[in-house]
């Protein structure tokens, strides 16, 4: 098959996706917002034009649609999804798709993933929580994560619950990292709540930080592998030490030092927490922070733009820590739905959000819309298996509660390792080696040959070429194919040259190798 895709090759690349154009460009821009423009866009807007730096047109319904939902749900719109969202000729059209995906149980799986990146929830080493532990962890960050927690409460059980890894899933927030007491812990704290590197404080600030995290102690049990956590229970005396922002603090003899510094952290008057959760959401929607990157907040690393993050903090507090209003602050912003083709070359615009930034999709996420297109399924496997995890053959990518447990795929596309929580350990860059994968394996050469639903698009369609490729696309790329893209699609259909089930299967085959299949645009 790979001989038959040779001349395809050209078309496979030529995407345009991140040339820079003056004019709009069909499908991929429109001319109108569908959106009004929101304070969160006039901040933008004005920082663009005082840099010199012409923003981008409005994205199409096409390049939205699939956008929203890999963004939300972290799968691309079936065909019947996307033509259901063109129909619909309401102007509010895109904001009631944007709800109707944060209430979708994929919206849980898929941001339980992101947090779970985050929370390094991993079994074996160098994180070493433990199979039972990790099912425990992951389903109660899913529970949170679906049930719309508010972020605060959910920060504050995980820094002050005590107990059982296996019975208070959250105290495994203070177990997974690499090492035990105060540094390891006080270092993970920052990182996670504050976007913060600990690295980067002054040495009389990581200390008052390690004396708050000073009394946390570890048991084990008669269960295997079970441990609790808790307050060592030897008698001390009263703490005194230095909070984050410089002052003083005294923690009186028998109270949990750790209460004190939340009761410090979720202060709505404390903008620490506020602004590394808006800071990161953000990142988690345009792969990049106001401040980047998003766990580096420091003062010497301003934001680009200064005033979305004080906005995004102030709504964030009084919402009540509400991730999912956050969410919808953001998805339903100008900002957000701009074009993915920037028309200004100036060095600043990246950073400074003037087009929706191109990027490759995470591992997981290609991986389960190769799937989901495909109709196929996928094995995954531990290298230590301890105990055994079997994985049904339907679970999705993104489910995978254990990083330890992967893919030959996954690792070739960058999925994170969790030994950190640092946003570098995921890689979504395209290598030599995942082109050739793409391009050349076997594993996509049967999904697409052995696909049930690529099949039904010919037996239902086998009589007119044009309506075939019109599936194809909408099912591949969420959109109908341009007239050239038609043209030259229905003559390999009708060369002759294979049969129509292989001709269909190569044009699958292409367009999954195409920039537009591959990333987030």
């Amino acid at each position: 098959m790979e001989a038959i895709l040779r001349p395809l090759l050209p078309w496979i690349v030529a995407v345009p996706l991140i040339s820079a154009a003056p004019e709009r460009i069909p499908p991929y821009e429109t001319k109108d917002f569908s959106v009004a423009r929101s304070p969160l866009d006039r901040i933008v807007f004005q920082a663009q034009r005082e840099a010199g730096i012409e923003t981008a047109a409005p994205c199409s319904d096409e390049v939205f649609v699939r956008r929203v939902y890999l963004d939300v749900i972290g799968l691309p719109p079936t065909a019947a999804e996307a033509r259901e969202f063109f129909r619909n000729r309401r102007r509010d059209k895109r904001s009631e798709l944007i709800d109707q995906l944060l209430d979708r149980p994929e919206y849980a799986d898929f941001w339980t993933m992101r947090w779970c990146d985050l929370l390094r929830v991993k079994s074996e080493f160098p994180i070493n929580l433990w199979p039972n532990a990790v099912q425990s962890y992951q389903k109660w960050i899913h529970d949170c994560v679906r049930d719309n927690v508010p972020y605060d409460r959910m920060a504050r059980q995980m820094i002050t619950s005590s107990g059982s890894n296996f019975r208070v899933p959250q105290v495994n927030f203070l177990r997974a990292m690499q090492g035990r007491g105060p540094r390891p812990l006080s270092s993970a704290v920052a990182l996670t709540m504050m976007g913060s590197r600990i690295e980067t404080w002054p040495a009389d600030r990581r200390a008052g930080m390690e004396a708050l995290f000073s009394r946390i102690t570890w048991k084990p049990t008669a269960e295997w592998k079970e441990e609790i956590v808790c307050l060592d229970p030897t008698p001390a005396g009263p703490l005194e030490t230095i909070l984050p922002d410089g002052r003083t603090i005294k923690v009186p003899p028998g109270d949990d030092p750790r209460t004190a510094f939340a009761d410090w952290l979720l202060a709505s008057e404390n903008r620490w927490f506020a602004r590394a959760a808006v800071n990161r959401h953000w990142a988690w929607v345009f792969g990049r922070g106001i401040v980047h990157e998003p766990d580096d907040i420091r003062p010497d690393n301003p934001p680009s733009i200064p005033g979305v993050l004080e906005l995004l903090e102030n709504d964030f507090v009084r919402s009540g820590y509400d991730m999912k209003e956050l969410l919808r602050t953001i998805l339903n912003s100008q900002v957000y739905q701009l074009s993915p083709i920037p028309r200004s070359q100036d060095p600043r615009a990246a950073s400074m959000f003037a087009s929706y930034p191109v990027r490759r999709l995470e591992a997981e996420v290609l991986l389960d819309s190769i799937c989901t297109l495909t109709g196929t399924k996928e094995g995954y496997d531990s290298p230590i298996p301890e105990p055994f995890t079997y994985i049904p053959p339907s679970a999705r990518s993104v489910n995978l509660a254990d990083a330890s447990i992967t893919s030959p795929f996954l690792e070739m596309f960058g999925r994170s390792s969790r030994d950190t929580g640092r946003v570098m350990e995921r890689s979504n860059t395209i290598s030599d080696a995942q082109c050739l994968h793409l391009l050349n394996s076997s594993q996509i050469q049967q999904k697409i040959e052995k696909s049930w639903r690529l099949k039904q698009i010919l037996q239902k369609k086998r009589r007119d070429p044009s309506d075939i490729v019109d599936d194809l696309w909408m099912a591949v790329l969420s959109r109908r194919p341009t007239a050239a893209e038609e043209g030259d699609a229905i003559a390999y259909l009708e060369g002759g040259e294979v049969p129509l089930k292989q001709a269909a299967d190569d044009l699958v085959w292409a367009l999954l190798n195409s920039k537009e299949f591959l990333h987030r645009h």
